[in-house]
């Protein structure tokens, strides 16, 4: 699952560097968003995503059992 999640991160940093809409203003998403900060938050909500499978997939469960356990890292 890892190199799934690595995959993603790398994808999502290509996707990220959008040129195609940069000095476009129409169309415009939902009717008043301009089609170049629609795209960003959409990025912005799949990075949110993203991470949150980092945290749940590739944080080190030996990390929790030490501070479980009360012992030092």
């Amino acid at each position: 699952m890892k190199k799934i999640v690595f995959g993603i991160i790398i994808m999502l940093a290509v996707v990220h560097q959008d040129y195609w809409w940069w000095d476009s203003i129409d169309p415009l998403a939902l009717g008043f968003i301009p089609i170049g900060l629609a795209y960003h938050a959409g990025v912005s909500i799949a990075a949110a995503l993203l991470w949150a499978m980092a945290i749940k997939y590739c944080w080190p469960q030996y990390l929790e059992e030490e501070t479980e356990s009360g012992g030092a890292p």
